[in-house]
């Protein structure tokens, strides 16, 4: 089913809507939040998307640190999202930064708390995280905003997908995004022939949420056909936190967005047809029939009286069985182009 996310239509049909994934890439700070949605909006992204939640009604105090998380100063999750926590405040100042700026702001709500806050701020659209698949209570309160909702699949089997799905009404803007859930995902552990398991079971927007190095996958996804691609932004890899290592610099991300856009119009349309661009090319780089001897009036063509050379100015060498047999109508020298009239109906 298409729908919009604010004024871009997602289709099947249509440009890959590419999200700039932010999240907590911001390290707290909303001037940083600033300069990657700056980022964002220069590389040609058509949404930024950032992670809403309540720390204590995320993660208990003694949660561990996922093994991606490790890398960081930090020794519980707690801790961690805590510090990169933003209030409500600070999520309208981004927000409008965004609407000022003319690029999406879309947030994950971890919490029915956040998830109020975001409807209060009347974002155009939800994401749901992949660790929230199974969390029917926050799908169900997301499903009554009547909002567009994308859902991201990581850790999950088609049965689990499907549980979620029949979560919603049928009448609901949904998008599924496929998704490895490693930091980052090897690229044996992709599967992006996925998206054919959901065409086949699912009437919606299919997209990916990519967690690889690099900008490899992202174009591949495109070539298949997801429609969504996600891809985390940062301003600096080496920076302190959970995801800036596995995530695009403001360069690459640009970068990415631009190959997406080639790789599109690229794929074109499925009719076979001369192109504009090839018009000049047949023209010089197509044989035509010129004549390999000399001959006189009155001759018969054979094929060994033939020539094929460029260009084909007159008569195509495909034609050359229409022309063996027949009589020359006056003489001709060797290497000149032979012409419908030169010959006997």
């Amino acid at each position: 089913m298409p729908f919009k996310i604010g004024n871009i239509a997602v289709t099947d049909k249509g440009s890959v809507y590419i999200i700039a994934e932010i999240g907590v890439n911001h390290n707290g700070s909303v001037n940083m939040a600033k300069q990657l949605i700056n980022a964002a909006k220069k590389a040609g992204a058509d949404a930024v998307k950032f992670q809403t939640y309540q720390t204590d009604q995320l993660v208990t105090p003694k949660s561990k640190l996922a093994i991606y998380q490790k890398s960081t100063n930090y020794t519980s999750q707690f801790d961690m999202l805590k510090k990169y926590q933003l209030n409500r405040q600070e999520f309208e100042e981004v927000k409008k930064f965004c609407d000022d700026l003319g690029i999406t702001f879309i947030s994950t709500p971890f919490d029915k708390k956040s998830a109020e806050l975001l409807e209060e701020m009347n974002v155009v659209a939800y994401k749901i995280g992949s660790g929230d698949l199974t969390h029917y209570s926050l799908l169900q309160q997301l499903a009554t905003y009547n909002k567009p909702i994308i859902l991201s699949t990581g850790m999950a089997t088609l049965q689990d997908i499907q549980d979620a799905v029949q979560i919603f009404p049928k009448h609901t803007q949904l998008a599924l995004l496929h998704c490895t859930s490693a930091y980052p995902a090897p690229y044996n552990e992709v599967h992006l022939r996925v998206i054919e398991t959901f065409k086949e079971h699912f009437d919606c927007i299919v997209g990916y949420s990519d967690h690889t190095l690099g900008i490899e996958i992202p174009y591949a996804a495109t070539s298949l056909g997801y429609k969504i691609i996600e891809k985390h932004l940062t301003l600096d890899n080496t920076m302190e936190g959970p995801d800036h290592k596995s995530s695009l610099n403001t360069e690459d991300f640009k970068i990415m967005v631009k190959g997406i856009r080639q790789i599109e119009a690229a794929l074109g349309s499925t009719v076979k047809h001369v192109t504009p661009s090839e018009l000049d090319t047949k023209k010089t780089v197509r044989r035509g029939i010129y004549l390999g001897k000399e001959v006189t009036k009155g001759h018969r063509l054979s094929e060994e009286d033939l020539s094929y050379l460029r260009p084909a100015t007159h008569i195509e060498a495909k034609q050359f069985k229409n022309i063996i047999g027949k009589k020359i109508k006056c003489d001709k020298p060797i290497g000149s182009p032979l012409l419908w009239e030169d010959l006997e109906t």
